[in-house]
Protein backbone atom coordinates (compact mmCIF):
# COMPACT_ATOMS: atom_id res chain seq x y z
CA UNK A 1 0.00 0.00 0.00
CA UNK A 2 0.79 3.64 -1.06
CA UNK A 3 2.17 5.95 1.72
CA UNK A 4 4.24 8.93 2.64
CA UNK A 5 6.20 9.76 5.72
CA UNK A 6 4.80 12.55 7.57
CA UNK A 7 8.12 14.38 7.75
CA UNK A 8 7.97 14.23 4.11
CA UNK A 9 4.52 15.37 3.65
CA UNK A 10 5.32 18.74 5.84
CA UNK A 11 8.16 19.35 3.41
CA UNK A 12 6.61 19.06 -0.21
CA UNK A 13 3.34 20.62 0.75
CA UNK A 14 5.81 23.71 2.30
CA UNK A 15 3.81 23.47 5.71
CA UNK A 16 7.76 23.41 6.87
CA UNK A 17 10.43 24.55 5.26
CA UNK A 18 12.61 21.88 5.39
CA UNK A 19 12.79 18.08 7.02
CA UNK A 20 14.71 19.83 10.11
CA UNK A 21 11.95 22.31 10.52
CA UNK A 22 9.72 19.27 9.77
CA UNK A 23 10.98 16.71 12.89
CA UNK A 24 10.96 20.25 14.97
CA UNK A 25 7.44 20.86 14.47
CA UNK A 26 6.30 17.14 15.21
CA UNK A 27 8.27 16.84 18.15
CA UNK A 28 6.84 20.13 19.70
CA UNK A 29 3.11 18.30 19.16
CA UNK A 30 2.11 20.85 16.17
CA UNK A 31 0.79 17.67 14.46
CA UNK A 32 -2.07 15.64 14.67
CA UNK A 33 -3.34 12.69 12.31
CA UNK A 34 -7.05 12.01 12.12
CA UNK A 35 -7.56 14.44 15.25
CA UNK A 36 -4.88 12.76 17.70
CA UNK A 37 -1.96 14.29 18.21
CA UNK A 38 1.12 12.56 15.74
CA UNK A 39 4.92 12.53 17.73
CA UNK A 40 6.41 9.82 15.23
CA UNK A 41 8.41 11.14 12.69
CA UNK A 42 8.35 9.01 10.20
CA UNK A 43 5.00 8.08 10.55
CA UNK A 44 3.20 5.97 7.36
CA UNK A 45 0.28 8.45 6.37
CA UNK A 46 -1.90 6.74 4.00
CA UNK A 47 -4.88 7.82 1.49
CA UNK A 48 -7.86 9.17 3.66
CA UNK A 49 -5.70 10.26 6.41
CA UNK A 50 -5.83 13.57 7.64
CA UNK A 51 -2.83 15.92 8.87
CA UNK A 52 -3.46 19.32 10.24
CA UNK A 53 -0.66 21.12 11.17
CA UNK A 54 -0.79 24.65 12.07
CA UNK A 55 -4.54 25.07 11.37
CA UNK A 56 -3.85 23.66 7.95
CA UNK A 57 -5.76 20.77 7.01
CA UNK A 58 -3.82 17.99 4.42
CA UNK A 59 -6.38 15.44 3.50
CA UNK A 60 -4.60 12.28 1.51
CA UNK A 61 -5.87 10.99 -1.74
CA UNK A 62 -4.34 8.36 -3.98
CA UNK A 63 -2.88 10.00 -7.60
CA UNK A 64 -4.17 8.12 -10.71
Amino acid sequence: EAFIELNKLLKITGLAQTGGHAKIMIKNGEVSLNGKPELQIRKKIREKDEVNCNEQIIRVTKDE
